[in-house]
């Protein structure tokens, strides 16, 4: 019996032991967020798949994996020696967990979850679903903490102020501007469980969740006070002044529950996508006013100084991308190079960048098949040596100016006719949503089919999003701005475009046991002419490195895009080759030349 199946097999002891039909594993924390710290990874423990994002179900008699395309090829392989059976998100005949379980349940069946790591909103539709069975759901005990005996702590990162010089905005005025919203709503309590929009609104950075600078806590906002619910070990003395000095007041991290318990007849702004089921339950003889939190939508609209800092930040991180491009075409056939050395390389260059801070998230170098995992991380195990093909390499830096997040995938060697298509696809699927021009009013969802359309018109498709918001020195992943053709509701990535929102641009080519191509930019969207038809929007690339040539089959391009290419190559030799060497600008020079 392998290690999954044991720990499956102890699972299911407890939950005979309480009548559970199904316990419900999330990847996710007590605040939804999208990356967890280490005490939170729990369906990893319990399944072996060691992707972000999906869901175990674990039956009396069978266990099952959601994961959604990013992960296809990555579950398919670390569920091999388990009886998990993986359930591809989206795919044509595959049941949604809610489905399955409506399929399923049996007469008089429970249910179980941890109570504080599935949102309210969730855990509601499970509530509803058992009901219909005349079943129940059990949310008192976290079963995986009753077998997983060596379980990281709860982390308790220090706590810094990110300065206005850098944030832009007081804190004070962001909580005046907050309070107005809660007014306009109607409400006189504010739940925020949003580690990145309490760290937003406090102008807070931590170090809770690795690459992601936030800090484990709670923030309930008064029209009249703030009360931060944080662990006493994050703070220090120059911090604790800080809060005290705009009106917040501390107490523990896990009191938050009981002062919820205290609540009745209040008018509590809540989104029950994000606060916890068992906040839900506590707050039950209150009015819940469920919205998104206001600060969602401030802190994805960037402010003047957040723009110009992380305009600076992507110069930093262009010169670091550049050097590393310049190592690999410069050195391929001369040095020993694989996926871990030269992970090793790039997070050298970047923290020799003066205000590095830390990567934005754990880097993705995949060489050839590996490229197909869309999220894959090289292991001593699979590290292999870089040869002809493909190298996609995915990653991103956090500076004190701003977070950066950029995709490049090199070419070695001599490349199939196939190859040089698939690569030349997916760079006019980049070139062409960077150069869109729109009303304003547009959604990302209008935008998508920009991106999409060389790959449709051939009868291909990436299973995943065409791009994501990037928040300012928090998580690279951000809405609720994105490009996506498929919006889900739940995901709620599918805001109006407006001037300062940050997106990725990073269309892609996918194929198993073959290789991946991924090309990605940041867009700033930007105000462009207005006339007698409206307002115009444009977006702005702010991120400054080669695409590499060796990949492109001009004769697939137009001649408007062939231009778009040239100027955006002649932006990043204007850009990076004042920091760079004599031989690194005279590489640099021929790196960007037009075609």
């Amino acid at each position: 019996m392998n290690t999954i199946t044991k720990r499956l097999e102890q699972l299911r002891t407890l939950m005979r032991g309480r009548n559970i039909s199904y316990y419900l594993i999330p990847t996710s924390d007590f605040h939804q967020s999208e990356y967890v710290g280490e005490h939170f990874k729990e369906r990893s423990y319990m399944s072996g798949f060691t992707g972000s994002a999906g869901t175990l179900l674990v039956g009396i008699e069978k266990a099952y994996l959601w994961t959604d395309g990013r992960y296809f090829v990555q579950a398919k392989r670390q569920l091999e020696e388990s009886d998990i059976e993986l359930m591809r998100i989206g795919v044509e005949g595959v049941p949604t967990i809610s489905e399955f379980l409506t399929e399923h349940l049996k007469e008089g069946d429970i249910l179980g979850f941890d109570g504080r790591v599935v949102s309210a909103k969730l855990g509601e539709t499970y509530l509803k679903l058992t009901g219909q069975k005349h079943g129940s759901i059990y949310t008192a005990e976290d079963l995986v903490d009753l077998i997983w005996n060596d379980r990281p702590q709860l982390p308790s990162g220090k706590v810094w102020i990110l300065e206005e010089s850098y944030a832009g905005e007081t804190a004070l005025d962001k909580i005046e501007r907050l309070r107005k919203k809660m007014k306009e709503e109607h409400a006189n309590v504010h739940l925020l469980t949003s580690l990145y929009d309490i760290a937003w609104l406090l102008n807070l950075r931590g170090a809770d969740i690795e690459h992601v600078p936030v800090v484990m806590s709670f923030l309930i906002v008064y029209l009249d006070q703030c009360v931060l619910y944080i662990n006493p070990e994050n703070i220090d003395d120059k911090v604790a002044i800080y809060l005290e000095q705009i009106g917040v007041n501390r107490k523990p991290y896990e009191s938050v529950y009981d002062d919820l318990a205290q609540f009745m007849d209040r008018r509590v702004l809540a989104q029950k996508s994000i606060i916890n089921y068992r906040m839900g339950e506590l707050l039950q003889g209150n009015e819940i006013i469920n919205r998104p939190n206001p600060t969602e939508m401030m802190k994805c609209i960037k402010n003047e100084t957040e723009l110009r800092n992380t305009v600076l930040a992507h110069v930093k991180d262009g010169v670091a991308m550049t050097r590393f491009m310049y190592y690999l075409k410069t050195g391929y056939g001369k040095e020993h190079m694989t996926e871990l050395s030269t992970t090793q390389v790039l997070e050298e260059l970047r923290k020799k960048q003066e205000g590095f801070l830390d990567l934005s998230f754990d880097t993705i170098a995949a060489y050839g098949e590996h490229g197909a995992m869309m999220h894959y991380a090289a292991t001593k195990e699979s590290d292999v040596k870089l040869g002809d093909g493909f190298f996609l390499v995915d990653s991103g830096g956090h500076y004190l100016e701003g977070t950066t997040d950029i995709t490049r995938t090199f070419c070695f060697g001599e490349l199939t006719k196939k190859q040089k298509e698939h690569y030349t696809i997916t760079l006019k699927s980049n070139l062409a949503l960077a150069n869109a021009k729109f009303l304003k009013g547009t959604r990302g969802s209008n935008l998508d089919i920009l991106a999409r359309e060389p790959f449709w018109e051939i009868g291909m498709d990436y299973k995943c999003g065409t791009g994501h918001g990037v928040g300012h020195i928090l998580n690279v992943h951000e809405g609720p701005n994105s490009f996506r053709w498929r919006v889900i509701d739940e995901a709620a990535l599918d805001a109006v475009l407006e001037e300062g929102m940050i997106t990725t641009d990073e269309p892609g080519v996918y194929l198993e046991g073959e290789y991946g191509i991924r090309l990605e930019n940041e867009l700033i969207c930007r105000e462009g002419i207005k006339n007698e038809n409206g307002q115009f929007m444009e977006f702005e690339v702010i991120t400054y490195c080669p695409f590499d040539l060796d990949g492109v089959d001009k004769t697939l391009m137009s001649k408007k895009e062939i231009a778009w290419l040239n100027q955006y190559h002649d932006l990043v030799y204007r850009i990076i080759s004042p920091h760079l060497s004599p031989e690194e600008k005279q590489w640099l020079k021929k790196a960007t030349r037009e075609i």
